[in-house]
């Protein structure tokens, strides 16, 4: 599939296991990497995992890219965006095995998915934009505004607060923490769980339930590319 993006499918669900060095940064490559293993698992008909490596989802956008140009900076935050509303209205139900820090772009990863889980220990979960000088994009701001709880997304964007694990879960990033060890178990567990329900219902209701958020993050999306740039 990919260097960027490993791809395994067993038992009727797809593991992507993101893996683009230290800090597994989204750059223009690994969202197209992404794009490719969610055509693949519609293609196997698979309930998605994604995953990172040990100790983190993602830390954010290759800030590489995103300080060589406003044109690549305003590309990648489209793309990113994008991917959000891909995630949102993925037929097939997406879990993240979120295995410790999710930041910036790796928290938005989180706030795409249907069901999350963390792990327990000193790990940063959250939006850290305003605190690095980035003023947050709409579509950002849509998202979480859609996934959090009211007094957490004003902590999260407004003050870019970052929450540990445990605090992600009452903030709205991840649905369950558990033991790291537990992690990939749980995962499995939670995605055999999902295939038994009936994938048109899920896909027609997710698309129903999401219809306004949907909505909203396409008009976010060009504002975006109007304002930034």
């Amino acid at each position: 599939m990919s260097d960027l993006i490993s791809y395994q499918l067993e038992d009727g669900i797809a593991t992507l296991t993101l893996n683009n060095g230290k800090v597994n940064a989204i750059s223009p490559d690994m969202i197209s990497a992404f794009n490719a293993a969610l055509d693949q698992a519609v293609q196997d008909r698979a309930v998605v995992i994604i995953t990172g490596q040990p100790g983190i989802l993602s830390g954010g956008y290759d800030l590489k890219v995103m300080t060589s140009s406003p044109q690549n900076a305003v590309a990648l935050v489209t793309a990113g965006s994008t991917l959000a509303h891909r995630m949102l209205s993925h037929p097939y139900p997406i879990i993240v095995a979120c295995p410790g820090h999710a930041i910036a772009k790796g928290a938005f990863i989180l706030l795409s998915a249907d069901y999350r889980i963390g792990v327990e220990g000193p790990f940063n979960i959250g939006l850290n934009e305003v605190q690095i000088g980035m003023t947050m994009h709409h579509a950002g701001i849509e998202l979480a505004r859609d996934r959090l709880r009211k007094a957490a997304f004003h902590r999260s964007v407004i003050n870019g607060e970052i929450f540990d694990p445990l605090g992600a879960v009452d903030a709205g990033f991840l649905d369950k923490v558990v033991p790291v060890e537990q992690l990939q178990a749980t995962a499995l567990a939670a995605a055999q769980q999902l295939k038994k329900i009936n994938m048109t219902a899920h896909k027609n209701t997710k698309l129903k339930v999401r219809k306004a958020l949907l909505e909203t993050l396409e008009k976010a999306i060009e504002l975006d590319q109007q304002h930034l740039g």
